[in-house]
């Protein structure tokens, strides 16, 4: 595993995205692992060691884990996001000898969203795409659940209790082993100058949940049916935000995804289940 940064560009001046990655830097083939809405890059360490295929690149979204927090709060968003996404795709695809390296993208979740808007755009580097637990709608009840605890400004004693809180927050990820559970914990946490811990993001990444106007439905059928690359959704049985007629129904229209069920899980299926890894394996080797 290395640790990297690419140098991107917001509203009041320039920020840093770390990411780690894995593999042979000059493989042919990349794939990008983008996490969901409060996680980090280091979710994707078991699904990256079973790709030695591929050169793996997985981003701390800016706000997140070891990127840099933005000075301008309000531009915590999904252009800004893109823009500094596509800085690291023109890093990681960069032509070796003439030749471009082709990119398959993983998205949990926000990183799914992330890639099915990078997917749908004209000459779009990105020829597979597998999103995990998203699709082109998504519901205002989960986004109300997500809502109770995106922007908290925790604090906790130690790194057990923030095990325990993970343990009940995320618990639609389904049976992870201790040892998964305290990956989670250690790469989910900072510790602050009095000896405390904090979550290892920006609480401000919060701010479009904090808003005074309810929740809305959020469609996104538009850039999902101009996606044109072979497509994979995962999805947990239990999903509040993949709902099980949008799977469907994503797997008739666009790109015609390739649907796989989890049972015994929410939002999200982690990738770090062997089934769940072989699912993401299988379909990337086929490319």
């Amino acid at each position: 595993m290395r640790v990297d940064c690419v140098t991107c560009l917001g509203s009041r001046g320039f920020h840093r995205m770390q990411y780690v990655e894995w593999g042979n830097p000059a493989a042919e083939r990349v794939v990008i692992c983008v996490h969901g809405l409060t996680r980090n890059g280091r979710d994707f360490d078991t699904l990256a060691r079973a790709l030695p295929e591929f050169r793996v690149v997985c981003p701390d979204v800016v706000g997140r884990g070891g990127s840099d927090w933005l000075a301008a709060p309000e531009d915590y968003g999904y252009a800004q996001y893109c823009a500094d996404l596509t800085v690291l795709i023109g890093r990681v695809t960069a032509a070796n000898g003439g030749k471009p390296r082709r990119l398959c993208w993983v998205g949990t979740s926000m990183g799914g969203i992330l890639g099915m808007l990078l997917a749908a755009r004209p000459k779009t580097p990105v020829d597979r795409l597998v999103m995990n637990d998203v699709g082109a709608f998504i519901p205002a009840a989960s986004l109300e659940r997500l809502g109770t605890y995106v922007g908290k400004d925790l604090r906790f004693r130690d790194l057990g209790e923030v095990e325990a809180y993970l343990r009940v927050v995320c618990a639609p990820f389904g049976l992870l082993t201790d040892e998964q559970w305290r990956h989670l914990a250690e790469h989910s946490a900072r510790q602050l100058p009095d000896g405390a811990w904090g979550m290892s993001y920006d609480p401000a990444i919060g701010i479009p949940f904090q808003q005074a106007e309810p929740m809305k439905d959020v469609n996104l059928w538009q850039p999902y049916d101009a996606i044109r690359c072979p497509t994979l959704l995962l999805r947990g049985a239990q999903s509040d935000l993949l709902p099980a007629a949008t799977a469907a129904e994503m797997t008739g229209r666009g790109p015609q995804a390739r649907l796989v069920v989890f049972d015994g899980i929410g939002h999200a299926p982690m990738l770090m289940a062997d089934d769940q890894i072989a699912a993401v394996r299988d379909f990337l080797l086929e490319g």
